[in-house]
Parts: C-alpha cells; sequence; structure tokens
C-alpha cells in the first residue's frame, strides 16, 4: 500500500502547485494549512458516503442544508429561496439553464439570451439541452448592455443571464437594469456568481463599490456560487439557489418507470460522493462569516497590489470588480511568451486568444494566499514582460497562417487532425512511442490564436482525443496489499 501511496505523490509530482499562492487558474488557495486539514479529513471521512438517498444519509442532507443556508443568507435570499449542492459551477449552470427550460413546456423552441462574455459553461447547456443560445455583444466597458439584452428577448426566452463577474474580464454586468426587464417580461433570470459569490458580498462589506446583483434585485430568480472558488473547499461543491421551491421543482427529475427503486434526483448525477459536501461544510464551520471577510480582505488587498504595479507595455484591460484581472500588451510581445515566462519562474497564469477584435489576453484568478508573494509576483512578472520584448511577438509562419485560415474543421478527416496537432506542436512522439507535450506553449498559442473559434474547438477536441487514449499492457496487475 505504501508503495502505490509513493507512486502516486510521484505522479502527483508533475501538477502544478495546489498551495502557496502561485497557481493563478484552477485552484483557489486559503493559504491556511488548517482549512486545507479539515477539508481533506472531511472528504475522506465521506468519500464512502452516497448522496443519492438521503434518508439514506441524513447527515449529508443536514450539511447540504446548513451550507444552502449559508449561501442563502449570503446573497441577500428571501425565506423562501431553496438550493441544492452541485458537482461544480458547471452543473450548476446546466440545471439552471435545464429547469428554466422545463418550466415553459409551452415553448417549443426555447431560447436563452446572454452577453457574449457569459462562460462557456451556457453554451455547453444550450447543446445538450436542444436550447438556442442568443449572444448579446457587451458594451465597450466588458460589460452586458441592457438595451440590446432586451432587444434579443422574445416570446422563446425562457432565461436571461447575467455574471458577476465574468470570467474572462471580471467585471459585474449590469443585473438590475437586466433582471427588471427580464421580471417584466415574466421571463427568468439566472446571475452567474460561480467565481465571484463567495467574495463580492464581502468586498461590500469592506468598502468597494459593487454594483447590486444578489437576490436583492427583486428580478433574480436564480444565482450560482462555487465553494471550491472563493469558497475555499475541496474540489466538487457549487450551490445552486432559486428564488422559490417552485423554480427549483422542474429541476428534479423522478423516474419509476423500471422494477427497481423509484430514482429521485435533485441534480444530474445520481449516485455521488458525500466526500465533496462534507469538505465544504467543514470548511464553512472552520472559517465562518468573520474567516470569510478576513480572506476577502486579504485577496482583495492582493489584487489592488497587482492591479497598481501593472506597468507598460502591459496595461489592465478593464479595472476588476472582483478578483479577476486581465492583462493586454501592446505590439512589442505577446501575452503567450509572457505566460511561459511566468511558468519558467515558477508561476502559472493563464492566456486567453483573442475574441471578436479584442486581444489576447493574460488571465489572473488571484487567491488570498497570494497576498503574502505578491512582491515577488510582479518581480516574476516584469521580468517575464522584460524576457518577452526582448523575443518578440511570436511569428507564425505566413504560409501556415494562410493553410489554417483556409480549413474547414467540419471536413477534416482524423489523419488530417493528427497532422495538424503534429504541426501546431501540441503532441510529438518520444523515443518510447508516448505522447510528448511541448515544454513551452506559446508558438501553440499563437497559432491557435489564428484559428477561427471553431478550428481552435476542433483542434483542441482532437488534442483532448489524442491525450485520452488508455495505457495497455503497461501495468504488472494491482499491487499486493
Amino acid at each position: 500500500m505504501s508503495d502505490v501511496l509513493a507512486r502516486l505523490r510521484k505522479l502527483q509530482s508533475a501538477d502544478l502547485p495546489v498551495h502557496g499562492g502561485r497557481t493563478l487558474a484552477y485552484v483557489y488557495d486559503s493559504g491556511l494549512a488548517e482549512v486545507d486539514r479539515v477539508g481533506r479529513e472531511a472528504v475522506a471521512a465521506y468519500a464512502g458516503s452516497n448522496g443519492l438517498d438521503p434518508t439514506a444519509f441524513p447527515s449529508l442532507l443536514q450539511m447540504e442544508n446548513d451550507v444552502v443556508g449559508f449561501a442563502a443568507d449570503l446573497l441577500d435570499a428571501p425565506p423562501s429561496a431553496v438550493g441544492t449542492i452541485t458537482s461544480g459551477g458547471t452543473e450548476s449552470v446546466l440545471l439552471a439553464v435545464q429547469s428554466a427550460r422545463d418550466s415553459r413546456l409551452d415553448v417549443t423552441t426555447p431560447t436563452i439570451v446572454v452577453p457574449t462574455t457569459v462562460h462557456a459553461a451556457f453554451h455547453k447547456a444550450a447543446h445538450y439541452f436542444g436550447v438556442e443560445i442568443r449572444q448579446v455583444p457587451v458594451s465597450a466597458d466588458f460589460r452586458a448592455d441592457p438595451a440590446a439584452m432586451a432587444a434579443a428577448t422574445d416570446d422563446s426566452t425562457v432565461l436571461v443571464v447575467v455574471s458577476a463577474p465574468s470570467y474572462a474580464h471580471g467585471v459585474v454586468d449590469p443585473v438590475e437594469a437586466i433582471a427588471t426587464d427580464a421580471a417584466a417580461r415574466g421571463i427568468r433570470c439566472h446571475v452567474d456568481a460561480c467565481i465571484g459569490g463567495w467574495v463580492l458580498p464581502y468586498a461590500a462589506r469592506l468598502g468597494r463599490p459593487v454594483p447590486p446583483w444578489t437576490f436583492a434585485v427583486e428580478g433574480v430568480t436564480s444565482i450560482s456560487v462555487d465553494l471550491h472558488k472563493y469558497g475555499y473547499a475541496p474540489k466538487g461543491t457549487s450551490v445552486l439557489l432559486h428564488r422559490t421551491p417552485a423554480h427549483r421543482r422542474p429541476q428534479f427529475f423522478a423516474s419509476a418507470s423500471w422494477p427497481g427503486y423509484t430514482m429521485l434526483n435533485s441534480t444530474m448525477q445520481s449516485t455521488k460522493s458525500g466526500g465533496p459536501l462534507a469538505g465544504a461544510w467543514a470548511v464553512l464551520e472552520t472559517l465562518g462569516d468573520e474567516g470569510y471577510l478576513r480572506l476577502s480582505r486579504d485577496v482583495f488587498e492582493a489584487v489592488d497590489r497587482i492591479v497598481a504595479g501593472i506597468a507598460a507595455p502591459l496595461r489592465v484591460v478593464v479595472p476588476p470588480d472582483s478578483t479577476l484581472v486581465a492583462l493586454a500588451t501592446d505590439d512589442s510581445c505577446d501575452p503567450f511568451t509572457i505566460c511561459d515566462e511566468m511558468a519558467a519562474r515558477g508561476w502559472y497564469v493563464q492566456p486567453q486568444m483573442s475574441y471578436d477584435g479584442h486581444r489576447a489576453t493574460v488571465h489572473l484568478s488571484v487567491s488570498a494566499a497570494t497576498l503574502a508573494s505578491v512582491d515577488e509576483f510582479l518581480t516574476a512578472l516584469g521580468e517575464s514582460v522584460a524576457a518577452a520584448v526582448a523575443a518578440g511577438p511570436v511569428a507564425v509562419d505566413p504560409g501556415v497562417a494562410a493553410f489554417i485560415a483556409a480549413l474547414d474543421p467540419a471536413t477534416l478527416s482524423d489523419d488530417d487532425f493528427d497532422g495538424l496537432l503534429a504541426a501546431s506542436g501540441l503532441v510529438g512522439e518520444s523515443d518510447s512511442g508516448s505522447l510528448e507535450l511541448p515544454g513551452r506553449m506559446a508558438e501553440v498559442n499563437a497559432m491557435l490564436d489564428l484559428a477561427s473559434p471553431a478550428m481552435r474547438e476542433a483542434l483542441l477536441v482532437a488534442f483532448l482525443d489524442r491525450l485520452s487514449r488508455p495505457v495497455r499492457g503497461a501495468a504488472g496487475g494491482p499491487t499486493p496489499l
């Protein structure tokens, strides 16, 4: 058994660090060892518990009601509000769209209206549930345009969506104006606060300007907020809150049309581990309201210091309302090289591709744990920018660029995809025949940045398919216990 755990630790050594505040995407670190310990032990204690049947595991039901109650208080929910724990922000989004669609069975071709900055999870929901998604261009400040959103809404619209904040730019949409219009038409309005919902209420308490976005806005009918982001809980928990039980009821699924037990589910999952819920509950109980206020103070101090430390050729795309910062460059360098250079200095920052006429950016998801190392971060960023300027912008061969521009992703064969993946540097073969990933991604990202969104999607799907291939005959069988 110890050999298996040693192998596990060796495998994990190649992953990005989840502690220390140096990974500014994918993970959210409180910087508090005790919080991490409590969360992990709670996950382990409930790893075998099954949330499928709340009568079989009443402790899970109690913890879910406790966590939902905490979220409801935080988000100004009325006494009628109800909620559900999901596996993450995407599942919360899927259920928000599904419940809106199924609340209007009279609409044969349902649509949802979203700003172009809405999270891609809504595109996934529309794809899964056969709903048309209407994307509305945003204003110059990257916030949703209320008038344009209203103009895109009609009798087929079952849901209007706004963000608090949007992921790509970190700004809060004008929720009040959009939700008010939706309410006047009898349409649901969902606020995607998956990434901001656990910090924006504390930002307001700390005296920071935060536009109205919670259930205090009358037209808001549902809100999603993740606990494994700024709730600093272990991965795998989000809360989907509805204003009333009637708003949530279409979310439930029941089936007695088979000879087994009557299936009754509140989420996409049936069987679900009690571990993530227990971990979230334990972290909430450990930190409490005052603990989250302190962590929010830390993360906003880190954000303010980072924003103040940004210098040319970098610029902040738009002043952030929350904990997300987007940085753009001028023509002297490119963001993809900056990301590579930051990685070489032990920092992970996320590249974002160009879109709708806007330049590619460097994206930062700042955690409370980052505060202790802000000076180191700014030093590394300055060095990375200098190195990127010295190297110059990544150049894609004009012939390759023309070739990519002429491609139709709908007509490419598997052999075409394999050739493109190899040409782009996304995959390669080692001497042993195993898959090798590129050590630096700037050239790959620059090539992807030239591709249309549809071609990017096709290439990355092919890339994922090539990554996700089973290893056959490599193991000697189970290790004896």
